[in-house]
């Protein structure tokens, strides 16, 4: 049997995402040079939630992209080619690049989107997102922004649905028993 714990509503994510926005401007003192990439794919939905929130914001639109990681993953089998989804119509030289995803867990995720904006260019620097921070981290990184810290065990599954893939904002956690391993 597993068990399910709900820890944000629709209220809760739309909060920490304002709350995200704000930070974001605050720490860039203002919005001029910042570009959002958002992590396929809820970091992209999360992504274009922050750009738009931020011109609404600023009163200027915000560019967005969305990275796809695969290609740079260390635990994918280069057997077969893999499609690079990317989509970054705006040069990401020296610029402030607010990289967004969904759950922040060992890092590795963000390790491989570092290598894939590299790959595309030099920003004059990176910012990390992510709705939540869970702990774990095999590599050295921290994130800017945070919409929820939530402390788990390795056990534990951090679920995020979003409206624009799932019908739902909602955040959960699903431990697994013994009975279920």
């Amino acid at each position: 049997m597993s068990l399910t714990a709900q820890i944000m509503d629709e209220k809760a994510v739309s909060r920490a995402i304002t709350r995200i926005c704000y930070e974001i401007v605050e720490k860039n003192r203002g919005s001029e040079g910042i570009c959002i990439v958002g992590i396929f794919t809820r970091g992209a939905y999360l992504a274009q939630r922050i750009a738009g929130k931020i011109s609404e914001l600023e009163q200027r639109k915000i560019p967005i992209g969305y990275l796809d990681i695969t290609p740079y993953r260390d635990d994918v089998s280069r057997d077969k080619p893999i499609q690079d989804r990317t989509q970054l119509d705006f040069d990401i030289q020296d610029k402030k690049v607010v990289l967004v995803d969904d759950v922040l867990y060992t890092g590795r995720s963000v390790r491989a989107a570092i290598d894939a904006l590299m790959a595309r260019g030099r920003p004059d620097k990176i910012q990390l997102a992510a709705l939540i921070d869970r702990g774990h981290r095999e590599l050295p990184l921290r994130p800017d922004f945070i919409g929820k810290n939530v402390p788990t065990s390795r056990e534990e599954k951090v679920i995020v649905r979003l409206k624009e893939a799932d019908g739902i904002d909602q955040v959960t956690i699903i431990k697994e028993t013994e009975e279920t391993k």
